[in-house]
């Protein structure tokens, strides 16, 4: 089936159509990922889109989507979809999209776990029904409309994350979304940089509440101490039914018991007066938290809630995100993609509670966004790291270089200015039997170290997460 008919995109759009369009089968913003029969919208932003034009309708872009002033410009080249503002036109092109399915939505956003939790989501409900879901984390004011706009007409359910660095960026992009179930993950010392304080970082979550439909349920962590405002949010924008979880006795989804092992973790949930196992197929607190998350969102959105309990087992974490790799005897645990204060400990956690005899070690990158106490946020993790037994510490970055110096010398790896040059220190470690957490900001670029790792050791087995 054609995503969109070139009548009906152009008239969501509002635009001229110039040369003979065809059926449109996806939506692309990059050239590099384009499909043959995607209609490429010209974005502007760290460069312009207008000079991929040509390069997308060579590869067999359905038409392109350009400002009207430029239209001549790609004349004769294909088809052409021309609009005053290529990403308003992106983002009717979605509310669009919204407005045809008859789909169950959910939105989730929150400073931790917002996209394993998405990705959690579209893994369970894609066995009870067509499901839709954002890639990777388009959760900004592209994304979010690029999601929406890629959204099938026959879509059962619709999964999608919202993110923020600042105030008022959650509102316009949930009142796109218009979900019938909106999830906040936690709050946590994220964005501290842009936003100040806590209270203003619940306050900014609670935003995605702005579009809840009239009949919706709001999902929060029972154990946050900002519980009390996140639902006061929820109630001023009607919402229908608020649910809560985590491990305090107010909570609706109640975590009972959890025990971890090194491929994931067996816990007991209590839910609606009943109590009842789950295996999860990573193991971790916050994993077992989010997997509360994850279940409340299936039975607000009408789903199988029992057929996602068995299905759990197999649900395993993203690359970046806590995805653990076998290598040649080395287990890497890749947590590459993000870092804050809460996420670092609940890492460090995951690989303490590891039951192999083997040396622990974690090579981290800075944390970022967290505002003029980052210093000490980042020495702090000292006691966690000896708390949790880990052996050896590999650090990059300037403000990695306060917790190195704040670690006693037996578990001082070495420190680099940057995750390029740390990692040889970090390979020239490693010995069969090891177990390697690889975990900073994306910006830091830790990746580069587990690709290295993974290029120097071969016969990957993927297994659990972390």
């Amino acid at each position: 089936m054609s995503l969109w008919t070139p009548q009906d995109a152009a008239h969501a759009m509002a635009a001229t159509v110039t040369g003979v369009p065809a059926t449109i089968n996806g939506i692309s913003i990059d050239t590099r990922t384009l499909e043959n029969g995607d209609l490429f919208f010209a974005l502007k932003d760290a460069r312009d889109g207008h000079d991929f034009v040509s390069a997308a309708l060579a590869k067999g872009a359905s038409g392109a989507v350009v400002l009207r002033s430029r239209l001549k410009e790609f004349e004769g080249q294909g088809a052409l979809y021309g609009v005053d503002d290529v990403l308003g036109a992106l983002v009717a092109l979605g509310l669009a999209a919204r407005a045809r399915v008859s789909a169950r939505i959910v939105a989730v956003t929150g400073s931790v776990g917002k996209t394993g939790t998405k990705e959690a989501l579209k893994a369970l409900l894609s066995r009870q029904g067509h499901t839709h879901a954002s890639i990777a984390s388009y959760n900004n004011h592209w994304g979010v409309p690029l999601t929406l706009a890629r959204m099938p007409a026959d879509t059962q359910f619709g999964i999608f994350e919202i993110g923020m660095n600042h105030a008022h960026e959650i509102t316009p992009l949930t009142k796109m979304v218009r979900p019938h179930v909106a999830v906040i993950t936690a709050i946590a010392p994220v964005h501290l940089e842009n936003l100040g304080s806590l209270e203003a970082i619940a306050e900014a979550k609670g935003e995605i509440f702005d579009g809840l439909q009239p009949d919706g349920t709001a999902i929060i962590p029972a154990d946050s101490e900002f519980v009390d405002r996140l639902a006061a949010s929820a109630m001023r924008n009607h919402a229908a039914r608020i649910l809560r979880f985590g491990e305090s006795q107010n909570a609706d989804l109640r975590l009972i018991a959890l025990t971890l092992d090194d491929l994931g973790s067996d816990a007991i949930i209590a839910m609606g007066g009943t109590e009842f196992p789950i295996r999860l197929g990573s193991p971790g607190k916050h994993t077992a938290l989010n997997a509360l998350a994850v279940l409340a969102a299936v039975a607000a959105l009408g789903g199988d809630v029992g057929q996602a309990v068995d299905d759990f087992a197999a649900v395993m974490p993203p690359s970046g995100r806590g995805e653990r790799v076998i290598l040649g005897g080395i287990t890497l645990i890749d947590e590459s993609y993000n870092a804050n204060p809460a996420s670092m400990r609940a890492a460090f956690s995951v690989l303490g509670s590891a039951t192999k005899k083997a040396r622990k070690i974690v090579a981290l990158g800075d944390m970022l966004e967290l505002g003029p106490d980052e210093i000490a946020m980042h020495r702090d993790l000292a006691s966690d790291l000896a708390q949790h037994g880990i052996d050896h510490v590999y650090a990059a970055g300037a403000r990695m270089k306060h917790l190195f110096d704040a670690l006693p010398g037996h578990q001082r790896g070495a420190w680099a200015p940057d995750a390029a040059a740390l990692t040889p220190y970090v390979l020239n470690a490693l010995e069969a039997g090891d177990i390697i957490m690889i975990k900073g900001s994306n910006s830091s670029r830790m990746s580069q170290i587990v690709r290295a790792i993974k290029d120097k050791f071969q016969n990957p087995q993927t297994g659990g997460g972390a």
